[in-house]
């Protein structure tokens, strides 16, 4: 059975100012996640299911899907801020999604297979695509809570132009997560890399490794994530910017011993846009790797 990947496209892009997800970076105007749906297709996913917000479906539909559809299966679903367990009523003040977790939830009857989940405007490489496919191929068909992730050095996920959000991560001697944190504020500061949490500042090892949102679950944590979400809103429903976390539900999973993640790493390049200034520098990685032949000029 071939994985699927889940490409979480329907986030407000508040930090960047726009419709991030079908910005036109690469040589022939191709956005960061057809070169992650590319890769996934080369490293043997079978379908992907594209996480999205009903107001972009046309724009989604003309710009993206209409040139990935030629390389691997595709499907969408949306992310919508009345998907709620029953017993919830949406606030009034509630304005943007419920977060990364509520985003993968979304997915639920579009996967019965093991998946993927990545970030839209996060480029990975090829290398993360294919470590993770090779753990998918070695995971026993009856372990149904042994789930993965790829990791980064924290100095190579940093932006210049402001703080970025970042999941900080511990794992214990056989490469198994203990604990994942998201710090929503981390920044290179005086050559030091520093999360702020009010008013105080944390310096941070530059090899810490950290989530980027490449997670590798089987179909047994729709279930879970169920369950955690009507916990979180039990305490955050009226809360009008809390957000529900990928993060958040698998450190739960861990300290209750419900699940292990792997922690795998891969020697690939990852990059990705959070601020419109990232934007050039972005165009011009797309660029050099395609003059190396890694990427065709258009696809």
């Amino acid at each position: 059975m071939k994985p699927t990947l889940v490409v979480l496209a329907a986030g407000m892009g508040s930090r960047y100012g726009g419709l991030k997800q079908i910005d036109k970076l690469g040589p022939s105007g191709q956005a960061i996640l057809q070169y992650s749906c590319y890769d996934a297709a080369r490293a043997g996913f079978g379908k992907v299911v594209f996480v999205i917000r009903r107001d972009i479906e046309k724009d989604f539909k003309d710009v993206i899907i209409s040139k990935v559809k030629k390389s691997i299966n595709c499907e969408y679903c949306f992310q919508e801020k009345n998907d709620l367990p029953e017993g919830f009523t949406l606030p009034e003040t509630r304005e943007k999604p419920w977060g990364t977790a509520h985003a993968v939830l979304a997915a639920r009857k579009n996967v019965m297979e093991p998946f993927a989940v990545i970030n839209a405007d996060d480029f990975y490489g090829k290398e993360a695509y294919q470590t993770i496919a090779d753990y998918f191929k070695t995971m026993p068909k009856n372990i149904t809570n042994q789930y993965c992730m790829v990791s980064y050095p924290v100095k190579n996920t940093l932006s210049e132009y402001g703080t970025v959000s970042r999941g900080i991560c511990n794992t214990d001697s056989e490469g198994n997560l203990t604990t994942v944190v998201e710090r929503t504020k981390i920044i290179r500061e005086n050559g030091k890399i520093v999360f702020i949490e009010g008013d105080e500042k944390t310096e941070i090892a530059e090899n810490t490794p950290v989530s980027m949102n490449f997670w590798g679950f089987t179909p047994s944590f729709f279930k879970h994530l169920e369950d955690a979400f009507k916990e979180f809103l039990k305490e955050n429903i009226d809360k009008p910017k809390a957000e529900f976390l990928i993060p958040w539900v698998v450190d739960k999973l861990i300290k209750n011993k419900t699940a292990q993640t792997k922690v795998l790493t891969s020697d690939a390049q990852w990059f990705g846009v959070t601020y419109k200034e990232d934007c050039p520098a972005v165009v011009q990685k797309f660029q050099d790797l395609t003059d190396k032949g890694e990427y065709p000029a258009d696809f």
